[in-house]
C-alpha cells in the first residue's frame, strides 16, 4: 500500500510540475463570474429554508446536468433533506440528595443551567449516582483515560472543560477532546444519562453569572449529536457542595492534569432533573453530485463546501446602513463554485476507477449542520468514503508559496499535498492561528469525527511577490473588513491566481486518492485514529 501511494503521488507530481494535459482548464474568470452570480442580491444571502436557498440549489443543480454528472443524493435524487431542531427551554427543575438523604434543591439559572437539547427535548431522571470524571478524556494514543474501570452505566459524569495543557495534548493547537461535544459523546457511548460541566467559578463570578443568564437561550443541535437526557453546567460553589458530601477534597482536582487521575464516584449523591424544551424544525438540503467509479464503485472521495450564508434583513434586522444582504462572496460562494470548477474538470478526465461526490453542505453557518446531518446519515458509507477534501473560502491573492492546511499534522493527506506542491516550489504548512480552532470550524469536522481523514487548505501568506510580510497583512485586512460583513460582495478586483493553483492540487490529489486502492491514514498521535480504526474490516 506504501508503494501504491509514493508511485502515485509522484506519478501525478511530474504530470503537475510539467503541464500535464490534465485539469489546466480552472478558469479564474469563470470562478470569478459564478461567484458574482451566486452572490448577488437576489440571492438573499443564501440563509437556508428561503428563496435564496432554492435558487442556490437550483443553480448548482443546472451546473451539474450541464456537465452530465448524475445525482448523487439518496434514492438518485439531487437533494438530501436535512432537518435542523431548534431548541428552546420551557421549564426545568433539578435537586441533588447527599448521603444523608436531604434532597438539596437547585436553582436553574443561578446555580445551574439545565438543558434537554436533544432527541424529544424532555428529561426526565431520578436519583442517578454523580461521578467526577476530570477532563472526561479517553486518549489511547496519548496513553490518557480519566475514566479508567469505573463503569458510569445510567450515571450523572462530571467533568471540567478544555483540555490538560503542554505538548502532550497538542501545544498551541487544541484537539478535539476539548470540545464539550466529545464529552457528550464520550459519556454516552459508555452508557451515562447526562454530563455535568464543572465551571471553576464562584456563583458571584461575572464569567459564571453571564453564562447562567445566557443558558435559557435557543439552540441548534447538530444531527448526530449524543443523545444524552440532559447536559449541565454547575458553578464551583455548587461543586463543592456535593465533593464535601461525598467526602472528596476539591484540592484533588489539581490531579487531574498529570495524567495519573482516575474517574471517582461521588458516593452518595445523586442528581434528578427534569426539563423540557419546545422544537421548532426546519428543513434544508444538502446537494449531491456523483462521478461513478470503474471499479469500485462503492469507495468515494468527497469534495465539500458550504452554499450557505448568514442571510439579509430578515436575519440581521439590526444591520447599520441601507446595505443589509450577507452575500458571503467569499464566505462561501467561493468554495461553491470551486467544487463546481472541480467537477467540470474531473468530468473531463477519464472515468476513475472510485467514485467521486461533489457535496455541497447546508447550514455550515449554523454549526455544520448539513455536514453533521450527512455523517449521521451517509448516502456513501463512512467506512468506505476514501477521503473529505473541503474547500471553505478560496484564497484571494496572486500566487504563494506555502499551502496553509487545518489540522496539520492529523493525517497523511497533508504528505500528499506536499509531494504534489513540492516539484512546484511549494510547500504545506499550519494555519498559524491555533487560538482559531479553525480545523473544527468547517465541513470537514464531521467527516474527521467520523473517523474519515479530511483535509481543508487554506490562505497562503508567503506570497511569491513580497513574501510573508506582506501576504499576513494584507489577509488580515481582507479578512477583518469582509469576514460575515455585509461588504463580503464580488468585485472585479478579486484575485483568484493562488485559487486556481490550489485548485490544481486539490484536483491532482483526489484523482489520485480516486485511481489508486490505497487508504489514507490518520497519524498515531491523531484523536481521530481510533474511530478510523473501529471500521477497518470494511477496508480489507
Amino acid at each position: 500500500m506504501f508503494r501504491a501511494f509514493t508511485s502515485g503521488v509522484a506519478a501525478a507530481a511530474l504530470l503537475l510540475a510539467a503541464g500535464s494535459a490534465l485539469a489546466q482548464d480552472f478558469s479564474a474568470e469563470r470562478i470569478s463570474q459564478d461567484i458574482r452570480t451566486i452572490s448577488d442580491d437576489s440571492y438573499q444571502g443564501r440563509y437556508p429554508g428561503t428563496d435564496g436557498e432554492r435558487m442556490t440549489l437550483a443553480w448548482l443543480q443546472a451546473q451539474y446536468e450541464a456537465m452530465g454528472l448524475q445525482p448523487g443524493g439518496p434514492d438518485g435524487q439531487w437533494l438530501q433533506p436535512v432537518e435542523l431542531k431548534r431548541f428552546t427551554p420551557v421549564a426545568a427543575t433539578a435537586s441533588w440528595t447527599g448521603p444523608d438523604g436531604t434532597v438539596h434543591p437547585l436553582t436553574v439559572g443561578t446555580d445551574v443551567v439545565v438543558r434537554a437539547a436533544t432527541n424529544d427535548g424532555k428529561a426526565s431522571i431520578a436519583d442517578a449516582p454523580v461521578v467526577f470524571a476530570g477532563y472526561g478524556i479517553t486518549a489511547p494514543e496519548r496513553n490518557w483515560d480519566d475514566y479508567g474501570d469505573l463503569d458510569v452505566r445510567g450515571k450523572v459524569v462530571v467533568v471540567v472543560p478544555g483540555e490538560p495543557e503542554g505538548e502532550l495534548f497538542n501545544g498551541d493547537y487544541t484537539t478535539n477532546y476539548q470540545s464539550g461535544a466529545y464529552k457528550a459523546d464520550e459519556a454516552f457511548r459508555r452508557g451515562a444519562v447526562g454530563v455535568v460541566t464543572l465551571i471553576l467559578q464562584p456563583a458571584d463570578s461575572p464569567m459564571w453569572q453571564r453564562m447562567a443568564q445566557g443558558g435559557g437561550r435557543a439552540r441548534p443541535t447538530a444531527p448526530g449529536a449524543a443523545d444524552l437526557e440532559f447536559s449541565m453546567a454547575v458553578n464551583h460553589d455548587v461543586a463543592l457542595q456535593w465533593a464535601t458530601a461525598a467526602g472528596l477534597s476539591m484540592e484533588g482536582l489539581a490531579q487531574i492534569g498529570t495524567g495519573g487521575f482516575k474517574a471517582v464516584p461521588l458516593n452518595g449523591v445523586t442528581l434528578s432533573v427534569e426539563a423540557e424544551e419546545s422544537i421548532t424544525t426546519l428543513v434544508t438540503h444538502n446537494l449531491l453530485a456523483i462521478i461513478p467509479g470503474t471499479e469500485r464503485p462503492n469507495e468515494t472521495i468527497v469534495y465539500s463546501a458550504h452554499w450557505d450564508h448568514v442571510g439579509g434583513e430578515a436575519q440581521h434586522p439590526e444591520t447599520p446602513g441601507d446595505d443589509k444582504i450577507f452575500n458571503g462572496a467569499w464566505d462561501n460562494a467561493s468554495g461553491t463554485v470551486g467544487v463546481v470548477e472541480m467537477a467540470r474538470q474531473l468530468s473531463a478526465a477519464p472515468r476513475p476507477e472510485r467514485s467521486i461526490v461533489f457535496a455541497h453542505m447546508a447550514a455550515e453557518e449554523m454549526g455544520l449542520m448539513g455536514a453533521y446531518g450527512y455523517a449521521a446519515d451517509p448516502v456513501y458509507p463512512l467506512e468506505t468514503t476514501v477521503a473529505d477534501i473541503n474547500i471553505d473560502m478560496l484564497p484571494l491573492s496572486g500566487p504563494t508559496k506555502d499551502i496553509p492546511i487545518f489540522g496539520k499534522g492529523q493525517n497523511d493527506l497533508e504528505d500528499r499535498l506536499q509531494a504534489l506542491a513540492e516539484p512546484l516550489g511549494r510547500y504545506v504548512t499550519d494555519d498559524s492561528m491555533p487560538e482559531q480552532g479553525f480545523y473544527y470550524r468547517s465541513d470537514h469536522f464531521p467527516f474527521a469525527r467520523a473517523g474519515v481523514p479530511a483535509i481543508m487548505p487554506w490562505h497562503g501568506w508567503d506570497w511569491v511577490e513580497g513574501g510573508k510580510e506582506a501576504g499576513e497583512a494584507a489577509w488580515k485586512a481582507k479578512f477583518g473588513a469582509d469576514y460575515h460583513k455585509p461588504s463580503d460582495e464580488w468585485s472585479a478586483d478579486l484575485d483568484f491566481t493562488s485559487a486556481v493553483e490550489n485548485l490544481t492540487l486539490l484536483y491532482h490529489l483526489g484523482l489520485d486518492l480516486a485511481n489508486s486502492d490505497d487508504w489514507p491514514a490518520w497519524k498515531p498521535t491523531s484523536e481521530f485514529a481510533q474511530v478510523r480504526a473501529r471500521s477497518d474490516a470494511a477496508r480489507q
